[in-house]
């Protein structure tokens, strides 16, 4: 695997090798010592053009319990605030040492357009392009959805998929990455989803889309969903009036207290709620919903960080010789095998 560029282009093969190498990455976090020595040597490059918490730290956490080096970069303060290229910032970047870009950018299409390039030998990790794709969040909310399923059953998560899951996603779906990666990666995985939102932000073109369409969130509960994923409204992307008020938004679309009542009345008995992150409290989701039991926002920005290892190791164990190098530490996963890189 040279690339992670889309969940789109994920095989169901390829999306459990994925969550089963982060399965043994989860367990490092349980011991006193955090760290494996998978990627002693590699140096990783977090280049951030488009602010981020979550997910810049998750990366950067992630690539150090594997022992990489890690640069951090953004576009405040440097070179591209003064009219740099991404072409000579990217080629300055691995000239330095870099084996991997972790990349968030403003454009949508940027992180398949560099790894495309020819200006660069290292992977590119796509961090969330514009309103595209954020494969390695879709990543780490199946991985989420799919230990609650195994525990449901009572069996173990390795091997399995998300056959059978009712998720539904609600909210600013038109200008949502995270929208577009769920969708791909959890039909991929044999999950049934549900979009929920406003006429004015459901994309056009969803018919084509592997999902049902509803433009009320209260009969998307009524169908008893194992998981609600709510979305975050995007102000910042919004230069028109796609609904009348925030507070007719939250009337209409918000999980309010009602609803999360509702969900608990018409939903199974373990259905979670689920948030990317930074959640708006009061209009998207309520306090009660935001710290109810049922939310895994914190179990969600724990899992990306064994996601991320997952991606980065499979990315980067890979050495120039025909085996590739394995991790020491005894609870590591095996070497991966070569297969046709991810475009």
């Amino acid at each position: 695997m040279k690339h992670l560029l889309s969940t789109q282009d994920l095989s169901h093969a390829d999306a459990l090798r994925i969550l089963d190498t982060a399965e043994e990455m989860a367990t490092v976090s349980g011991r006193e010592v955090k760290k494996l020595p998978a990627l002693r040597g590699r140096t990783v490059v977090n280049l951030f053009l488009e602010d981020s918490t979550r997910t810049r730290i998750s990366f950067e956490a992630a690539a150090k319990r594997l022992s990489a080096d890690v640069i951090n970069f953004s576009g405040k303060g440097t070179s591209v605030s003064k009219g740099e290229s991404l072409k000579d910032t990217v080629q300055t970047l691995e000239a330095i040492g870099a084996d991997a870009i972790v990349m968030r950018h403003w454009g949508s299409g940027a992180a398949a357009q560099l790894a495309d390039s020819g200006w660069i030998r290292s992977s590119v990790v796509n961090a969330g392009d514009g309103t595209h794709e954020h494969p390695t969040q879709a990543l780490l909310d199946a991985f989420t959805l799919r230990r609650h399923l195994a525990l449901r059953h009572g069996t173990a998560p390795h091997g399995t998929d998300l056959a059978g899951m009712k998720v539904v996603i609600v909210g600013d779906i038109l200008h949502s990455r995270v929208a577009r990666s769920n969708l791909w990666l959890l039909t991929t995985l044999g999950a049934e989803v549900t979009l929920a939102a406003p006429p004015t932000l459901v994309p056009v073109g969803v018919g084509d889309w592997p999902c049902t369409v509803t433009y009320s969130l209260d009969e998307a509960l009524a169908g008893a969903p194992d998981a609600v994923m709510m979305l975050r409204v995007q102000s910042e992307r919004m230069h028109d009036a796609f609904f009348p008020s925030a507070a007719e938004y939250t009337r209409s679309w918000g999980l309010t207290d009602e609803r999360l009542g509702m969900l608990e009345a018409n939903g199974v008995e373990d259905a979670v709620i689920m948030h990317p992150g930074p959640m708006n409290r009061g209009l998207e989701i309520s306090a009660a919903a935001a710290d109810s039991a049922r939310n895994t926002a914190l179990e969600q920005v724990a899992n990306g960080v064994s996601v991320r290892m997952a991606v980065l190791y499979l990315l980067l164990s890979a050495s120039d010789s025909p085996e590739p190098s394995t991790p020491t530490a005894p609870s590591a996963p095996s070497a991966p095998s070569d297969r046709k890189a991810t475009a």
